[in-house]
């Protein structure tokens, strides 16, 4: 029981001493946009990160596709409206955030008549592997 406490011990300070260093003035935390258990991502040796940004005028819309692994997508201004077959729309909006999953047929919008939507995308594929695949 000793040896157990004088492993412990220290290990309790350091966390007492970053969790006060964290809360120190002018340290920055992240918030968590989006924490989701995915499925479907490469297995390759190596992947490629990917990391896109995307502006939509009012109107405007995503061809209908489908992406071979997940696709991130964090909205920075607007409203996007993405429709996933055999789902209900969703309408993801500024700060929110949203994973499209691999091998579902889809396509988003801009509903609005007047605002742009802006967002950033991301994802990792295996390298050489398309964005997305067009659905005819």
């Amino acid at each position: 029981m000793n040896k157990w406490i004088k492993f412990s011990l220290p290990f309790v300070v350091l966390v007492i001493s970053l969790q006060a260093m964290a809360q120190e003035k002018g340290v920055t935390k992240p918030q968590t946009v989006l924490s989701e258990i995915v499925q479907g991502m490469p297995k390759s040796e190596k992947q490629e990160v990917r990391v896109l940004t995307a502006s939509f005028k009012p109107g405007n819309k995503t061809v209908f596709h489908t992406h071979r692994f997940p696709v991130t997508v964090y909205i920075l201004e607007g409203a996007f409206t993405l429709e996933l077959e055999g789902r209900k729309p969703i309408t993801i909006k500024a700060g929110e955030a949203f994973v499209e999953p691999p091998g579902v047929k889809m396509t988003g919008y801009n509903r609005s008549k007047t605002e742009t939507l802006r967002l950033v995308i991301f994802y990792a594929r295996d390298p050489d592997t398309p964005f997305l695949d067009l659905i005819h």
